[in-house]
């Protein structure tokens, strides 16, 4: 019986490094990035991000190393390679014109013809055809982000590469835009998606990089990541948190982070201030929460203090 094959690689890169001058912004990078992922790149400024994603765009070009996206030899020429699209440092669009002649011109630009039905659509996706005749310099910036990821995605691209695309954005357009990105997945599309904000990671990725001095940290699924951080902080919300403490105090591989009686007076009618556990690993939480139930100690929520990714980016660009 035939067993099923990987799936394709948009993204081969094998041991590449780029430096300008004097400065090493990327060291010995190896990464791998399947076709249809949504895939995190996150790091301290200076990590050499917006280097990796300019190499994937066709805007620099290697020192030394060897890669291919979409099965194209990686930096050969210095231009968006096919099938590509994407921003760095925020969209790149024509202030004077509206956001319809935008996309109009971004089809043209790419060869293809006008395609009003299309425009249309994407610019309802985005949340912008209400605006589609106002003239782009007076946008906000979570505006010019959608209108830069519409014109991104008006190319039908497979592989799309994105800079920091949640600035700016409230949480409707937030929305608008992850519901894009995940339509796009579904679709086939891979997303390469770099961002300081871990929610957004969290939310989207279904893999994580780890950028830091130019080297990976870590690669992998986010399961991966939080198997691998076996030494979280967890809120715990109880409605007796004097009898959660009471129990946490003797648990194996739990420690309270809070000193005892934090609880408030009753007679305030306020809510008991969450008990903040460390646990050793996932076996002793478990065995925590087995012990609370045990004792008729209801958990309204345990949640870690500091998502897994957060915990990772910290520890490994020591912060």
């Amino acid at each position: 019986m035939s067993t099923p094959s990987a799936s394709p690689l948009a993204i081969r890169i094998r041991s590449i490094s780029k430096v300008f001058g004097d400065v090493i912004a990327l060291d010995g990078v190896d990464l791998d990035v399947p076709a249809g992922q949504v895939h995190g790149l996150v790091g301290p400024n200076g990590a050499g991000k917006t280097t990796l994603l300019g190499l994937l765009l066709g805007l620099t070009a290697p020192t030394s190393g060897e890669g291919e996206v979409l099965g194209h030899p990686l930096g050969q020429t210095r231009a968006v390679p096919a099938g590509v699209a994407g921003f760095l440092d925020g969209p790149g669009l024509y202030p004077t014109l509206t956001a319809r002649q935008n996309l109009t011109s971004s089809l043209t630009l790419g060869g293809a013809a006008p395609d009003a039905a299309a425009v249309e659509q994407i610019l309802e996706t985005v949340g912008l055809a209400e605006v589609a005749d106002d003239r782009v310099r007076g946008f906000s910036l979570g505006m010019r982000q959608r209108l830069g990821l519409a014109a991104a995605v008006l190319s039908e691209p497979r592989l799309l590469v994105l800079d920091e695309p949640a600035n700016g954005l409230d949480p409707a357009g937030k929305r608008q835009v992850h519901d894009v990105l995940t339509r796009l997945a579904a679709r086939g599309t891979t997303v390469i998606l770099s961002s300081h904000r871990m929610d957004d990671i969290e939310a989207l990725c279904s893999e994580v990089t780890i950028l830091t001095a130019g080297r990976i940290g870590f690669t992998g699924s986010l399961a991966k990541l939080a198997a691998e951080n076996d030494a979280l902080d967890y809120r715990l919300v109880t409605p007796d948190p004097d009898g959660a403490r009471r129990i946490a105090g003797t648990a194996n591989g739990i420690h309270l982070r809070e000193p005892s009686g934090m609880t408030p007076d009753a007679a305030t009618e306020q809510p008991a201030r969450p008990l903040v556990l460390g646990a050793a690993n996932p076996a002793a939480l478990d065995d925590l929460v087995s012990r609370l139930i045990h004792d008729g100690i209801a958990v309204r929520e345990l949640t870690p203090v500091m998502s897994p990714l957060e915990a990772a980016f910290l520890k490994l660009t020591d912060h």
